[in-house]
């Protein structure tokens, strides 16, 4: 047993082995003995070669590296409980998590299908959403800093992350991140911004798509020479998945997808055409019909008013249990299921327009509709995502607690785990 292995920082946190080494140090199996859990501990060995005040920004930056997602309460960003200095050094104590990184699972598995990667991509979108709230931008979005443990998706690695309130520690000269996975501003020497980690993102993705990022070179030089030089490749096997990627791999930083457009468009890639799904007629197209069925059926003498409005009320049904209730207001009667679904969503108006769709390796769409006024769906299934774009439109209750009611243009987003 080594030294290092014989080690209880803090009195309490006992070094049990080594999982991995990094050019910045260990990470180490732990166990707190103080409340009895598995724990990761981050050992940061400072190279020999710095001077006093290179190791004071290296402390400095140890501590940002364990604020930053210590700030960050979310199921997507990996949970920090401690920091330690011993044996002057400083240790990262987090949440354990046994898990294969998505780098990992690339090299041994290959591109990943689609349904997975969009999956990965709309959790990865909610942790930088909480992050760039808080005024953090993460700066090294990379696959090996994604872990994937079972179908929670898991955010490391803070350690380039800034605050907008905390001071630069970045040396000047100094290239921080990832080449293959940098935004083409920061290699640029520009300031990194949310809409830089917004581009990470879509490498990473284009990588769990294509197996490999997409300016990656046989060197860093000529990798950052790609990144400048060369147009984004057009990913081969990423389906519906393309508007995603390369929207989010426009080199321009004012005309790269927002995070609202980026769950816009990957929650429209992740529904997907399918044939329970309610289609809707753009309104020239349905005139045109109606023009012509009103001269064909006038010809023939039949009710063309009656044929009409047949059509028009014809239509597959919804994939979720369907129940009305009226009259159509805000105030109607509660719609039954309550008590025993785990989730209703009841249309207050006619915009009730709701996205529901059940997690797992492969994403599957229960519902992508807009709801006629007390209109209502039930589901039961016991893990569910839903997503309500007016929340001013729907009344929804989980697991039988109703929902306060948002504001007008609101989006509302629900993860529901019942098990």
């Amino acid at each position: 047993m080594s030294q290092s292995e014989r080690l209880v920082l803090a009195t309490r946190y006992r070094l049990v082995s080594e999982i991995g080494q990094g050019a910045n140090g260990t990470v180490w199996r732990g166990h707190d003995e103080l409340l009895d859990r598995s724990v990761a501990i981050k050992e940061l060995r400072l190279p020999e070669d710095l001077s006093e005040d290179d190791r004071v920004v290296f402390y400095r930056r140890t501590l940002r590296e364990a604020r930053a997602p210590a700030q960050l309460r979310t199921h997507s960003i990996v949970e920090v409980y401690d920091v330690v200095i011993e044996q002057g050094r400083p240790w990262i104590v987090m949440e354990m998590i046994e898990a294969p990184s998505l780098e990992h699972l690339i090299e041994t598995s290959g591109p990943l299908p689609p349904e997975r990667v969009a999956h990965i991509g709309r959790a990865l979108l909610d942790a930088l959403n909480t992050a760039h709230k808080a005024g953090i931008v993460h700066r090294d979005l990379k696959p090996s800093n994604v872990l994937l443990d079972g179908d929670r998706v898991v955010l490391t690695d803070f350690g380039l992350a800034f605050s907008s309130g905390s001071a630069s520690l970045t040396k000047t000269g100094h290239f921080m991140g990832s080449p293959a996975y940098v935004a083409p501003e920061v290699a640029a020497g520009e300031k990194a911004t949310p809409r830089s980690d917004l581009w990470s993102l879509g490498a990473t993705l284009y990588a769990a798509l294509e197996g490999h990022p997409p300016f990656e070179r046989e060197n860093v030089m000529a990798t950052l020479s790609a990144l400048a030089n060369e147009s984004p490749p057009v990913p081969q096997n990423a389906g519906a998945l393309a508007p995603v990627i390369t929207g989010l791999l426009e080199k321009n930083p004012t005309r790269r997808l927002s995070h609202a457009r980026a769950v816009d468009r990957l929650e429209r890639a992740m529904a997907g055409p399918r044939s329970g799904r309610r289609q809707t007629t753009p309104r020239y197209r349905l005139m045109a019909v109606i023009a012509l069925i009103g001269a064909t059926v006038a010809s023939c003498g039949i009710g063309a008013t009656a044929l009409i409005v047949g059509m028009m009320r014809e239509g597959p049904g919804p994939t979720a249990t369907e129940t009305t209730s009226s009259p159509a207001s805000g105030d109607a009667q509660v719609p039954p299921g309550i008590d025993t679904s785990t989730l209703v969503v009841r249309a207050r108006n006619d915009n009730c327009k709701i996205f529901v769709s059940v997690p797992g390796n492969v994403i599957t769409v229960l519902s992508d509709e807009t709801l006629k006024a007390d209109e209502a769906r039930q589901y039961d299934q016991p893990r569910i995502n839903a997503v309500i774009y007016d929340a001013s439109a729907c009344d929804v209750w989980v697991n039988g607690e109703q929902k306060p009611v948002g504001e007008p243009g609101e989006r509302k987003n629900y993860t529901i785990n019942k098990e």
